[in-house]
């Protein structure tokens, strides 16, 4: 028994180690991206690399908004990843509450399409979208940042799965009562929905909070440039302040770490929940 219990403990101690070096490795960066935000630029671009600076520079991470329009760009950003938050929420619900509740004609086929489009990769959308923003007249604008992406069919499939792991008896009951499709859905199923639903809404806010190509495609401003795309812009082609763009990113990654650390759960259990049905 003592040899079994030493084996398991040992066991366990691999484990541990093992993912503990997993967790290293992930943080390694974040970690770099710190130090290098306080350094000089001599100490960033120093070879061999300086791994801590001799005396922090905390002035980087003003002079970010010195060099670019740094709150404007914070504004974009919040502005497009709140508006795509929205609407996927609201329309992948209900797209997703039908393909899972309703029964209509085609219903099958029209779900099997609208999967068909995750096989296609997202950057053979990009040319259709920036002529149908082009032919809107919305080009180098903030709604040009978020109308494209105000539906999505993993959100749809996501939210279905969630959907359908739910008893049809609550439906049953709602109709006795006189709940119309929409009132089920809106009052009854919809709140039920919410480790789904704030599982979407991480993961939509951040893809929205991340995207790069679109925002770089159809605004060329920085006035109307999202974070992501404003970072890029301060990569120079001879000379870029390694120090300053570091000091963007950390303050640019920050609401994403503070809202994952609220509802982390939430995310975890919706996560979990929509594997329960297929």
């Amino acid at each position: 028994m003592k040899n079994k219990e030493k084996k398991k403990n040992k066991g366990h101690i691999a484990v541990y180690i093992i993912l503990l070096s997993g967790v290293l490795i992930t943080l390694l960066p974040f970690f770099w991206m710190l130090l290098t935000s306080l350094k000089s630029q001599s100490e960033a671009i120093h070879v061999p690399p300086v791994i801590f600076p001799a005396k922090p520079v905390i002035s980087n991470y003003a002079d970010v908004f010195k060099d670019v329009p740094f709150a404007k760009m914070y504004l974009n950003t919040i502005i497009s990843a709140a508006v795509t938050v929205a609407g996927q929420l609201l329309f992948c619900s209900m797209a997703a509450y039908a393909f899972a509740k309703l029964k209509f004609p085609g219903r099958d086929i029209i779900f099997v399409t609208l999967l068909a489009v995750l096989m296609v990769p997202s950057s053979f959308f990009i040319l259709p979208q920036y002529l149908i923003i082009q032919k809107l007249k919305l080009l180098n604008t903030i709604p040009a940042l978020f109308i494209p992406n105000l539906f999505s069919a993993f959100g749809t499939f996501l939210l279905r799965q969630f959907f359908m792991s739910l008893p049809s008896d609550l439906e049953d009951a709602a109709a006795l009562d006189g709940c119309t499709p929409f009132s089920t859905y809106w009052r009854i199923m919809l709140p039920l929905a919410k480790p789904g639903l704030v599982s979407l809404g991480i993961l939509t806010l951040r893809f929205a909070w991340n995207d790069l190509m679109w925002p770089l495609i159809v605004n060329t401003s920085q006035e109307k440039m999202t974070l992501t795309a404003g970072l890029a812009y301060m990569q120079g082609q001879y000379h870029t302040n390694y120090p300053e763009m570091m000091a963007g990113a950390m303050m640019a990654i920050v609401p994403l770490l503070i809202l994952f650390a609220i509802f982390q759960r939430q995310f975890i259990e919706g996560i979990a929940l929509t594997g329960i049905k297929g």
